[in-house]
C-alpha cells in the first residue's frame, strides 16, 4: 500500500517510508566497497592505496548531485505541500536538465584536473599514473552519477522509494557483477574496477531519467522547464550543507591522507581506505533516513503540521540514537574480521586496520544526530543553518582534531579525531535545534 507524505507517521509507517532510500543509499556506498575489496586483493596494496588517495576528489566533484537532491527535493516537496503541483513539475524539471548541464562541465574540469591534483595529495611515480588512470575512467560517467544521486532524493518526492531502490539494486548488481567478472575473472585490474563502478553509475542515472521522461503515475513528471534563476539559487543556498559536506569532507579526508603519510606511510593510507568503505555503509544508514524523511519534513511544513512536525523529530532522534548504539557494537565486534576481508595479506598491515577501525567506531554514537540535524534544517528550507552545521563539523571540527590530536596521540589521534569532531557538532546541531524551535513549531 502506498504511503503518502500528507499522512500521519507512526513508527512503522515512518520506517515503511524510509526504509527503500536506507537500502538504496547502502547500495550506493557499496559500489566502493565492492571496487576496494576487489583491487586490494586482486590488484595489490599500492593500487588500493592509490583509489583511496584520488577517490575523495572524485567525490568532491561529485557534489553538486547531493546539492540538486536535497536542496530541489526540499523545494518541490513544499511547493507540494503548499498545493502547486504545476509549479513543483517546473522545478523539478529545470533542476534535472541544470543537473545534466553541469555534468558535462565538470566532466571536463575533472580530466583536465586529475594528474595535478594526484600529485598535490602526495602521489609519487606509479601511483599518480594509478589515480590519473582510475579517476579518468570514473570521470567518463560522472554526468550519469550525478543524476543517480538526484533522482535518489526525487523518488521519495514522488512517492515512489521503492522504485528508487529497486534501481539502485540494479546499479549495486551490475557493479558486483562487472568486478567480479572484468577484476576477478579478466584480470582487468585497475581498468576493471574503474569500468565496473561506471557502468553500475550509468544504470544508476539513466534508468530514472528514461522513467520520469514517460508517462507514469507519480506527482512528478520531467517536462520542458525554463531556468528560473531565483529558484534555483534558492536550491543552491538550501542545498548548500550538502556542498559543504561534500567538499569538507573530501578535503579532510585528502588531510587525514596527508597526516597518516607521514606517520604511517602507505599502510597508514591503505587502513583509513579500509575505514572510509566501512564508514561509507554505516553512513548510508543516517544518510538514507536523512533522504527518506526529508520529503516528509518539507511537505508538512509547507502544509504548516505543525503537530507532525514536533512528532518526525520526536521519532526521529529516538530512532538515530538506536540505531548509532548498535552500530556502535557492529563496527567494534566485527572490526577484526572487517580488516581481514580487504587486507588479510599483510599481518601488521590487518591489525593497524582493526584498531584503527575500533577507535573510529565510537563516532557512530554521535554522527546520526548530526547528520539528521543538517538534514532536517534542510527540509525545513533553512539553507544557512543546514549549512552551518555541516561546515563546522566537517572543516572546522575535523581538521582541528586530525591536526591536533596526533601530536599528543600519534597515529591514535588521526583515528580518534572523527569522534571528538561529531561531539562538538552534536553541541551545535542541539544549540540550533532549541534556538529554532519556536520559530518552526516544533517543540
Amino acid at each position: 500500500m502506498k504511503i503518502q507524505l500528507s499522512e500521519h507517521f507512526t513508527y512503522p509507517k515512518l520506517l515503511r517510508f524510509v526504509f527503500p532510500s536506507v537500502v538504496m543509499m547502502i547500495f550506493t556506498s557499496i559500489y566502493g566497497v565492492v571496487d576496494g575489496l576487489f583491487i586490494s586483493n586482486f590488484v595489490g596494496k599500492t593500487a588500493f592505496a592509490a583509489v583511496n588517495l584520488i577517490y575523495p576528489y572524485l567525490m568532491m566533484l561529485g557534489c553538486l548531485g547531493f546539492v540538486v537532491g536535497t536542496g530541489g527535493s526540499a523545494l518541490v516537496s513544499k511547493t507540494m505541500g503548499e498545493g502547486d503541483s504545476r509549479r513543483a513539475n517546473q522545478y523539478f524539471s529545470m533542476l534535472i536538465w541544470v543537473t545534466i548541464a553541469f555534468g558535462a562541465a565538470i566532466t571536463a574540469l575533472g580530466f583536465l584536473t586529475l594528474r595535478p591534483v594526484s600529485v598535490l595529495l602526495g602521489a609519487e611515480g606509479e601511483m599518480v599514473d594509478q589515480c590519473v588512470f582510475y579517476g579518468g575512467i570514473i570521470m567518463a560517467a560522472q554526468t550519469a552519477f550525478l543524476l543517480q544521486v538526484v533522482f535518489q532524493s526525487f523518488f521519495v518526492t514522488a512517492e515512489r522509494p521503492q522504485l528508487g531502490l529497486a534501481v539502485s539494486l540494479a546499479a549495486g548488481m551490475t557493479n558486483m557483477a562487472m568486478d567480479a567478472l572484468f577484476v576477478g575473472a579478466f584480470r582487468w585490474g585497475l581498468a576493471g574496477a574503474a569500468a565496473a563502478t561506471a557502468l553500475s553509475q550509468v544504470v544508476g542515472g539513466v534508468i530514472p531519467l528514461v522513467y520520469f521522461l514517460c508517462p507514469n503515475s507519480t506527482p512528478l513528471r520531467l517536462g520542458r522547464a525554463r531556468v528560473d534563476w531565483r529558484a534555483l539559487w534558492r536550491v543552491i543556498l538550501n542545498g548548500s550543507s550538502e556542498l559543504m559536506t561534500n567538499v569538507s569532507s573530501s578535503l579532510v579526508n585528502m588531510l587525514y591522507n596527508l597526516q597518516l603519510a607521514r606517520l604511517a606511510g602507505e599502510d597508514g593510507i591503505a587502513a583509513y581506505g579500509v575505514i572510509m568503505y566501512v564508514n561509507f555503509v554505516f553512513a548510508a544508514i543516517f544518510l538514507g533516513y536523512a533522504v527518506g524523511s526529508a520529503p516528509i519534513i518539507s511537505y508538512h511544513f509547507g502544509a504548516e503540521n505543525h503537530g507532525e512536525l514536533k512528532s518526525l523529530l520526536r521519532k526521529s532522534l529516538l530512532l538515530v540514537a538506536g540505531a548509532g548504539v548498535a552500530m556502535l557494537v557492529i563496527a567494534f565486534t566485527a572490526a577484526p574480521a572487517l580488516s581481514g576481508v580487504f587486507v588479510g595479506y599483510d599481518r601488521e598491515l590487518r591489525e593497524m586496520t582493526r584498531w584503527a577501525i575500533q577507535l573510529y567506531a565510537f563516532s557512530f554514537l554521535l554522527a546520526g544526530f548530526n547528520i539528521f540535524a543538517s538534514s532536517f534544517f534542510t527540509a525545513l528550507n533553512d539553507g544557512p543553518v543546514s549549512a552551518a552545521i555541516a561546515f563546522l563539523r566537517t572543516l572546522v571540527f575535523q581538521t582541528s582534531a586530525v591536526l591536533l590530536l596526533p601530536l599528543v596521540l600519534k597515529l591514535d589521534g588521526v583515528w580518534l579525531a572523527i569522534t571528538v569532531a561529531e561531539a562538538l557538532a552534536l553541541l551545535v546541531s542541539a544549540g540550533f535545534l532549541a534556538g529554532k524551535r519556536k520559530i518552526y513549531h516544533y517543540a
